[in-house]
């Protein structure tokens, strides 16, 4: 192991390399000692959920959906699943091409306890390839709408936890663009959307907001905090959402109030369900 003393005991060096964490002899940088710091802050706010996960049942399944490379996934194994022996993590990706690459980097890692499936959303819920029940559902800068379908799938899962740091949130704010002119004449809150900039700054942020309803409305327990430490991203907002079973009783009711008052009831299905 290296003697860098940021990096964590029995840490892979080999991984660090090829999520170019360390350079290839090895070594960190300036750059690459931040991307560290970020990878483990990240990790502080997930580690307590596999935990509590751990403390009722023997094996812990989790799915990062829309996983890209499967940064988060390989991250999570590394530092907590490889040493327990107790868990499956699963990487869910419409891109063939980076489900290959993920599968070869677990290969070649000796990552026996990661799976990685090219599937869509519809595809992941039915699907006999995963567990029927999913744990943890996670889903790190799953851009526009890849973070609505990671929520889709952790509710018709009934996922225990679910973890999302959204990214590039457009559907919104082009929606609100393009019934720009007819909310005027509806309500004085389309100022807040008047200009560009606030358009999309707006359309991002009740985005998440109509998020939290929906997963409230399903018996989830918010929590929103700023993901701190994670200084190469504008997206910076960390929701953790936890299974209590019993829905927020006007959280649907104030969902659909929104979406009216907004002038943005065409999306209803995507965030009513």
């Amino acid at each position: 192991m290296s003697a860098t003393p940021e990096i964590k005991p029995n840490q892979s060096v080999e991984l660090l390399k090829e999520l170019h964490i360390l350079t290839r002899d090895g070594k960190l940088n300036q750059d690459s000692r931040r991307k560290l710091k970020q990878v483990y802050h990240l990790f502080h706010f997930i580690e307590p959920l596999l935990e509590d996960v751990l403390e009722s049942k023997k094996k812990l399944i989790l799915v990062d959906h829309g996983a890209g490379k499967s940064y988060l996934g390989f991250i999570l194994y590394d530092l907590f699943m490889k040493e327990i022996e107790a868990g499956h993590i699963f990487g869910i990706e419409t891109r063939k091409e980076l489900v290959s690459k993920s599968q070869q980097l677990a290969a070649k890692l000796g990552f026996e306890n990661m799976t990685f499936l090219n599937l869509s959303v519809e595809e992941s819920i039915e699907t006999s390839q995963l567990p029927k029940q999913i744990d943890i559902v996670t889903a790190l800068h799953a851009c526009n709408t890849a973070t609505d379908d990671a929520i889709k799938f952790a509710l018709n899962k009934q996922a225990k936890f679910i973890v999302l740091v959204p990214c590039c949130q457009a559907e919104v704010a082009t929606t609100l663009n393009k019934n720009k002119a007819q909310s005027f004449g509806k309500t004085p809150l389309s100022e807040i959307w008047r200009h560009p900039i606030h358009t999309r700054e707006f359309g991002s942020l009740i985005t998440n907001v109509m998020r939290c309803l929906l997963m409230e409305s399903h018996g989830y327990h918010i929590s929103v905090t700023e993901l701190v430490g994670w200084e190469h991203s504008m997206k910076n907002e960390l929701i953790i959402a936890s299974r209590k079973t019993v829905p927020r009783k006007n959280a649907q009711q104030r969902l659909e109030e929104i979406l009216k008052e907004l002038n943005l009831e065409e999306l209803r299905e995507r965030f009513i369900y």
